[in-house]
This record gives structure tokens, C-alpha cells and sequence, in this order.
């Protein structure tokens, strides 16, 4: 009786369990031609889509089957690729424009203070110029970072000094990079061996650099006088500038209130407006008073450095042959006012004999002619 029983269960479970993988079998089978009646669907559509555009040739539209609509049309689908990118290429493309520069600090973070100052290694043009790859053609430099208020050309008038000239070079050209300057510098060379004229060739250098560039500053400066501190900026200011404040050969002081020597500055404004310097001063001396005198009779003032920053070292040296003190250069420096308005830049004669650029500085070699003969004593 038991294995009766037991017989009938086992019987009972067995076709429970066909059952329910019948059952299984018919829900996958379902489910399998929802799905197929669904591909077909799809793949006609697009087969359709392509007949119809055949003879325009091939278009490439993505087409959003997620719709769940299946009786839309053609028309529909064009429209909505009518919303999608364009895969046509932009004709004209222009590249962004670059950002430009910010303006250069007031005082530049790369300065470093004073400055040790020797003339007893030799320098060569060859070192200087490998010190200084990014100094273009003519001695120019143009900050690559920031964009300078001011165009600066820096002026030297010049004869028979080459060996002060490298070490001018060597120092100056790392101060100016320093004090994100954009200048240019100019040797103005007096040709022959007539008596030397500093303020004329001064005159000179302002003209021809103007020929050059549109600079707006101008700094003057003598050859053998290098600055022992890089906060001496080569810039010009609301007054006429004096740099050259403390010199060694002075014992570091100004050695009067209205000296003007060595180096200086002058905006083209301030320039102008004293007529430039005289032309006729003729030997050493008194160029810089009568200067001085132009820029107080013109209502302006001289701006100085502090005396701890405006120290210079000079290159000792001989003084030059047919470069002898000028007598007449007190009396001249008293008729200043009577004569700077008919003497100076508006009165200057020269004759460019050669201009040649280097890779550290132009050179400007001229004729500026010869002093006046001087009168009898009777």
C-alpha cells in the first residue's frame, strides 16, 4: 500500500515538473517573436529609408528608433534629422585670436638688488652675445610675457672705445632683460679725429633712432659707466631723469645739486620742449649744466633715484685725445637762455657715413664737422 502511494506522488511530481517547463517553454517562445516582429520592423523601416533616397545619393542620418511608434513615416524620420549637427566641415574657419599680453609690473619680480661689478676678466663680443641669445639683430629686445608701458632707445656717443664697449654690453644688456625693457641700443660714432662733441652726438642718436622705431624714451648714456644696482630702472618718468647719482669716482655722492652727468633720460615730449641738447660744445665739459639749465628754464625738475640705488662704477681710463676741457664752456653755460631756443636739435648738421647692425647693438658712424675757430686774445 505504502509503495502505492509513493508511486503516485513521484507520478504527480513528474508532471508537475513537465508542466512547468511547458509552461517555460511557451513564455520563451513568446517573447522570442515579440522581439523578431520587432527587428523586422526596424529593419524595414530602414531598408524603406534608403530606397527612397537612393537617387540622391548617400545621406547619413542617424535616426532615433526608440520611438516606439510603428506606423512612422519616412517624412518623420527626415525631420527629425533635420534637427541633428551638420557633419559638413565649417568653411572659413579662423584660428582663436591669441590672448594678449598683460602690461609689464612697475617693478619687476626678477631684479636682484646690487650688483657685483668687476672690469678685470676679459669679456669678448662672442661671450656677451651667447649670454644674451634672445637680444635680436641691432641690440633690440622686446620682453616675450608682459607689454611695456614704454619703447626705450638708448643712446652712447662713441670714439675709440671698444674695450669699454664689451663690458658696457656684457652688464647692461642682462639688467635691461631684467627690468622687462623694450629698447634698442645705438652707438653713435664721431668719425676722424676732430674735437670730440658729446651733446651733438646725443642729438644725433635721438634722430637717427627715431629713423629706426617709434621710441617714446630716450636714455643717454656715457660708456664707461655701468649701474651697480638693477632697481635702476631704464625707463623714462614725469621729469627728466638723472640716473648716474653716485658715482665712485665722486666717493658715491652728486658732487653738486645741478649736476646732470654720465646717464640720463628724457621722454620725446621732454625732449622737444628744451630743444634737445647743444651742438656747440666742443671738448669735455659744461654740455651737462647747460642741459640741466633747459630742463629748470622749461618749468620742469630732475628726478633722482635714491642715493643707495643710483650708484655707479666707472671704467678707469685716460682722458680721450682731442677731447681736452672746453674753456669757453662757463661762459656759454651762462647764456643758456639766449641760446638753447636757436641751439639744438632744431639747429643740428650732420652726415650719416655708415649704419651697420650687430648682433648687440647698431652702430651709427658720422661726420659732425668741426669747432668753430676760436676767437684772438688781444
Amino acid at each position: 500500500m505504502s509503495r502505492l502511494m509513493l508511486g503516485r506522488t513521484l507520478e504527480r511530481i513528474c508532471k508537475a515538473v513537465l508542466l512547468l517547463c511547458l509552461v517555460h517553454f511557451l513564455i520563451m517562445m513568446i517573447l522570442y517573436f515579440d522581439v523578431y516582429s520587432q527587428r523586422f520592423d526596424i529593419f524595414s523601416r530602414f531598408n524603406n529609408g534608403r530606397g527612397a533616397n537612393s537617387s540622391r545619393g548617400p545621406h547619413h542620418y542617424y535616426y532615433n528608433f526608440s520611438s516606439g511608434r510603428p506606423n512612422t513615416t519616412f517624412a518623420s524620420y527626415l525631420a527629425t534629422a533635420d534637427h541633428l549637427p551638420s557633419t559638413k566641415p565649417e568653411a572659413n574657419h579662423t584660428p582663436p585670436t591669441p590672448k594678449p599680453l598683460p602690461p609689464c609690473p612697475e617693478i619687476p619680480p626678477g631684479l636682484v638688488g646690487r650688483l657685483l661689478i668687476e672690469f678685470s676678466s676679459q669679456i669678448t663680443l662672442e661671450r656677451v652675445q651667447r649670454e644674451n641669445p634672445n637680444v635680436t639683430e641691432g641690440g633690440k629686445y622686446t620682453p616675450p610675457d608682459c607689454r611695456p608701458k614704454q619703447k626705450v632707445a638708448i643712446i652712447i656717443p662713441f670714439r675709440h672705445r671698444d674695450n669699454h664697449l664689451k663690458y658696457w654690453l656684457h652688464y647692461l644688456h642682462p639688467v635691461l632683460r631684467r627690468q622687462k625693457i623694450d629698447y634698442g641700443i645705438y652707438i653713435i660714432n664721431q668719425l676722424g679725429e676732430d674735437t670730440f662733441n658729446r651733446a651733438k652726438l646725443l642729438n644725433v642718436g635721438y634722430t637717427e633712432a627715431l629713423k629706426d622705431a617709434e621710441y617714446d624714451c630716450f636714455i643717454f648714456s656715457d660708456v664707461d659707466l655701468i649701474p651697480m644696482d638693477d632697481r635702476n630702472l631704464y625707463h623714462c618718468y614725469d621729469q627728466p631723469r638723472h640716473f648716474a647719482i653716485a658715482m665712485d669716482k665722486f666717493g658715491f655722492r652728486l658732487p653738486y645739486a645741478g649736476y646732470f652727468g654720465g646717464v640720463s633720460g628724457l621722454s620725446k615730449k621732454q625732449f622737444l620742449k628744451i630743444n634737445g641738447f647743444p651742438n656747440e660744445y666742443w671738448g669735455w665739459g659744461g654740455e651737462d649744466d647747460d642741459i640741466y639749465n633747459r630742463i629748470t628754464l622749461n618749468g620742469m625738475k630732475v628726478s633722482r633715484p635714491d642715493v643707495r640705488i643710483g650708484r655707479y662704477r666707472m671704467i678707469k681710463h685716460e682722458r680721450d685725445k682731442h677731447n681736452e676741457p672746453n674753456p669757453q664752456r662757463f661762459s656759454k653755460i651762462q647764456n643758456t637762455k639766449n641760446t638753447m631756443r636757436k641751439d639744438g636739435i632744431s639747429s643740428l648738421m650732420y652726415r650719416v657715413v655708415s649704419v651697420k647692425k650687430y648682433p648687440l647693438y647698431t652702430n651709427i658712424s658720422v661726420e659732425i664737422g668741426k669747432p668753430p675757430p676760436r676767437p684772438l686774445k688781444g
